[in-house]
């Protein structure tokens, strides 16, 4: 607090106090240097927080594949199961474009799934085994599509089993595993 003195005549003194205003530059640097503090220990919690939710979300997109592979098998069943990921979607279709149901464009899928990509992560589903052109068999892979950014495990499912399978991924991988891969070993069940 600063004070000022007035002497008047014949002796007399008043001393007047100003109240000093607002924040000294020392108190506002130690405000930020506590908000920085708080900001760089939240950062990897959020981090976490944001890959186990794309990898949540990623298991879950699997089991959507698995049971819109037996709806596709049950629509089309002189095609057995999608040739890929778009054929259970729109395949494609321009935007505004009303889907009709055709092996090509199914229509099961969201447009998001079925183009590949969701919330940090990349898919890819085939059939395979055909017999005269009838798919047997079906495989579908989820890979982040940055490691360690928007998810670190690898996903996996077929139709042998239809149990959805985890890896570590210590490898960084950003390919999704195929079918062969998904079953060799390497993967656990979830």
């Amino acid at each position: 607090m600063a004070s000022t003195d007035i002497e008047l005549t014949a002796g007399t003194r008043i001393v007047t106090s100003t109240k000093q205003r607002g924040f000294s530059l020392i108190e506002l640097l130690i405000v930020v240097a506590i908000i920085v503090i708080i900001v760089t220990m939240a950062i990897p919690g959020f981090t976490n927080f944001i890959k186990n939710g794309n990898e949540t979300s990623a298991a879950n997109s699997l089991v959507r594949i698995r049971e819109a592979e037996a709806q596709y098998q049950t629509m089309f069943p002189a095609k057995g199961f999608a040739d890929t990921l778009a054929a259970l979607g729109t395949g494609g279709l321009a935007n505004g474009t009303s889907c009709v149901a055709a092996p090509e464009h199914a229509c099961i899928l969201d447009s998001t799934l079925s183009s590949g990509t969701k919330q940090g992560y990349k898919f890819v589903a085939q059939g395979g085994s055909p017999v005269s052109g009838v798919n047997q068999t079906y495989a579908a892979g989820a890979a982040p599509l940055s490691y360690n950014h928007s998810g670190a495990r690898l996903f996996c499912i077929t139709s042998e089993d239809s149990q959805i399978r985890a890896d570590a991924n210590l490898g960084g991988s950003t390919t999704p595993p195929s079918g062969t891969i998904c079953l060799s070993g390497q993967f656990s069940p979830m």
